[in-house]
């Protein structure tokens, strides 16, 4: 699962979203034969553009020429994501799916900027667009070696949402920015001026992807995976390595193991042993795997108190014949 929120060089959203909007069209008119896909916002789903141009337009009190007015929320699951939402909902059906997943997912966008009052899409002004291509840009290197040309729709399953999200709340008085980070001076500062964690954000769309649908995700598929074997520091692709091996053991083992991946990428734990003994809280279940002789990849770092503490357990637990 791939959400981006675009910045303000791509999207151009300091003025009018009528270019937008009308470039997110363009699947309605190069191709007028298939259904049209109309626009929604989780409580309309008929929505004609020059409304979504209207309320984006309209909803921009106090900002400077300068200020963004809109952001693009870019909502992109992966091949094998949408070959199982068809195999599931066939094809109508899950493109039904997106829709609803969409709002669920702006609900994260609004809960992540920790505001009073901000809690769910409602209090939002967003409009979405679901596409089923993508086509090939100028920047993709297929066109620069002249084996594509610009324009032309890409291969395999393409369909995602492109969601308009404005720049200030429902009551057009409060401004929510996704490209501030600032934490503030104080906890109090940062509720009043409002922050934005991306990584969570983006993290928020898989995890609710996976417990919306029941997709069963392998611990080398996730986000946090990515992020930790690109930006993580040695420490944290070891954590990482060890749960890896314990998470192909059983499905409980798998679901710890990416819950534990994500904050192994958030760099909760400095050491292996202080991650196992975190695990050891939530379950003695997984580290008995990381005891068993056939596993090698972590026994060695599993502390002796917690040894000492789950064959103590397994020993109690024990029928008596």
């Amino acid at each position: 699962m791939f959400i981006n929120i675009t910045d303000s060089k791509t999207a151009n959203n300091k003025g009018s979203s009528g270019g937008l909007v009308h470039y997110l069209e363009k699947e309605n008119r190069l191709a007028p034969k298939q259904k049209v896909e109309h626009w929604f916002n989780g409580q309309q789903s008929n929505i004609r553009p020059y409304e979504v141009v209207s309320k984006i337009d309209d909803n921009i009190a106090k900002l400077s020429k300068a200020d963004a007015k809109f952001f693009l929320v870019n909502i992109s699951p992966s091949r094998k994501e949408i070959a199982f939402l068809k195999k599931h909902y066939g094809e109508d059906g899950a493109k039904e799916q997106m829709k609803e997943f969409a709002a669920s997912v702006m609900d994260a966008y609004a809960k992540n900027f920790n505001r009073d009052g901000i809690t769910s899409h409602h209090y939002l002004v967003w409009f979405a667009k679901l596409e089923n291509y993508r086509y090939y840009g100028y920047n993709d290197p297929e066109v620069k070696q002249g084996i594509r040309m610009r324009g032309e729709r890409k291969e395999g399953e393409q369909m995602h949402v492109q969601v308009i999200v404005s720049r200030k709340d429902a009551t057009n008085k409060i401004k929510l920015s996704p490209m501030n980070t600032s934490r503030g001076k104080n906890v109090e500062h940062s509720r009043k001026m409002g922050q934005f964690d991306r990584v969570a954000f983006k993290q928020s769309g898989e995890s609710l992807f996976d417990r919306k649908f029941g997709f069963d995700r392998p611990l080398n598929e996730t986000l946090a995976y990515a992020n930790v074997q690109k930006n993580g520091k040695l420490a944290q692709r070891e954590q990482l390595s060890v749960l890896t091996k314990a998470s192909s053991r059983n499905s409980q083992s798998k679901s710890l193991a990416n819950e534990l991946a994500r904050s192994v990428a958030h760099g909760s734990f400095t050491t292996t042993a202080g991650m196992l003994a975190e695990a050891g809280k939530t379950t003695a279940d997984f580290l008995k795997i990381m005891l068993e002789p056939s596993f090698t990849g972590g026994a060695d770092l599993v502390p002796e108190n917690l040894r000492k503490k789950i064959k103590k357990k397994s020993k109690g637990q024990q029928i008596t014949r």
